[in-house]
């Protein structure tokens, strides 16, 4: 299915969906007057009409990204909210369904029932189906007021998590430099420049010897870069940064996965900004790192992912001319490559970076515990792992995608310290 007719196909179901929840509301809150039966009409299907051509404004004009982004959290929060009263809903009408089908069985003529007055208090009780819709509103302000509160709060609450990387073979030349990673920016996602800004001088203030970005700098676009390309200009570390390639950087999700002039130059363009924020992109190579006389080697590759994700990334060019050196750190946005191919194939990486999970944006992490959804999705899906030799750090990433915020993972700066033991 192509872009237009699948997003004319969800905006028709949001439309459906809407008039269904509508209908629903209404249905319980019958003792409304005229005046504020429409004029509650008017506001919802105005916000719901303008959020569809929000929709599609937002895909196909140039809007600016703060507008962008208002329309996503509109649409995010809207159907994060009625998703959760939908089951409430549906439960009603099978409810009453059921109850139709019995009194059809029995032949039973249908009556309006009286409603009773209760002796007590005068107060006419509330019927089973207007107790099961109320119930749905009110379970859906849960995530209504969670995921607001994760858009103002988590979207740019950055933590620094510190790790210790043992690497039994480090040159001593290297024991107890200082390594950082950031993952997965998505320019194309953000919406204030002085917050983003806030995180970069968060990672400088650490003074790393070098950085690591492990892919998914952009969401589709290089253009989305623009207002961004100084600040993390300002990433700079004496041994340098180093950066590779994620599945959205290529340009796949706008342009189609067919190659084209187009889908091409916004690639090149993408790999100048590296190029031009002073950052060494590994495209299937490797580099040495040399202090006092001592080596280890960095590789990185292109995007390499089971399932539907891409497998741009070429290993055998990445190890090339590497046996001699005592140490391998690998690049690879997608840590879905270290079970797929790395494990089994390359027992000489000692390390490997990668992202691309966000932790789904959404879940619990402590220093003893985590959980996120992902984790049905991604064995390895935040943090460290190792397996025999090897071992694999997934960052949860620098910013975010789709959901404008974060609650329980937040926006991840890791700092790690070389050991040999």
């Amino acid at each position: 299915m192509g872009r237009l007719p699948l997003i004319i196909f969800l905006s028709v179901f949001l439309l459906i969906f809407d008039y269904y929840c509508f209908r629903a509301i209404l249905s319980v809150f019958k003792n409304w007057k005229p005046r504020t039966k429409k004029l509650f009409t008017i506001l919802w299907w105005t916000y719901t009409i303008g959020l569809v051509i929000g929709i599609f404004a937002g895909i196909y004009l140039n809007l600016y990204l703060t507008i962008r982004a208002v329309v996503l959290v509109a649409f995010f929060l809207t159907v994060a909210c009625k998703m959760v009263m939908l089951p409430f809903l549906l439960i009603d009408d099978l409810r009453r369904g059921f109850i139709k089908l019995l009194r059809l069985a029995r032949k039973e003529k249908k009556t309006s029932p009286t409603p009773s007055i209760s002796p007590t208090n005068g107060v006419a009780p509330i019927s089973r189906s207007a107790f099961i819709v109320k119930a749905g509103i009110l379970t859906a302000a849960v995530p209504l007021a969670s995921l607001s509160w994760g858009i103002v709060s988590g979207a740019y609450d950055y933590k620094i998590k510190r790790k210790t990387l043992i690497l039994p073979n480090l040159p001593k030349a290297f024991d107890g430099i200082k390594m950082a990673q950031i993952s997965d920016v998505h320019s194309g996602s953000f919406y204030n420049p002085r917050a983003v800004l806030g995180g970069v001088e968060m990672l400088l203030g650490e003074k790393p010897d070098f950085v690591f970005f492990t892919g998914d700098l952009v969401n589709d676009m290089a253009s989305e870069m623009r207002g961004y390309q100084d600040i993390f200009s300002k990433v700079k570390a004496p041994l340098g940064v180093y950066s590779t390639l994620g599945n959205h950087d290529y340009g796949d999700y706008h342009f189609g996965k067919a190659p084209s002039a187009a889908k091409a130059k916004n690639l090149q363009d993408v790999i100048k900004t590296h190029k031009i924020m002073g950052w060494d992109l590994l495209m299937n190579e490797n580099r040495r790192l040399k202090v006092d006389g001592e080596e280890i080697g960095i590789l990185g590759i292109e995007n390499w992912g089971m399932g539907r994700f891409p497998k741009y990334g070429r290993m055998d060019l990445a190890v090339k001319d590497t046996d001699d050196l005592p140490v391998k750190l690998l690049l690879s946005h997608d840590p879905s490559h270290w079970r797929g191919q790395v494990l089994e194939k390359y027992p000489q990486i000692d390390a490997m970076f990668s992202g691309h999970t966000h932790g789904m944006q959404f879940g619990v992490r402590t220093e003893s515990f985590q959980w996120s959804p992902v984790q049905y999705i991604y064995k390895e899906w935040a943090g460290l792992y190792q397996e025999q030799k090897q071992q694999l750090y997934v960052n949860v990433g620098y910013g975010f995608l789709g959901y404008p915020g974060r609650v329980g993972i937040l926006p991840e700066i890791t700092i790690f310290e070389l050991k040999r033991a």
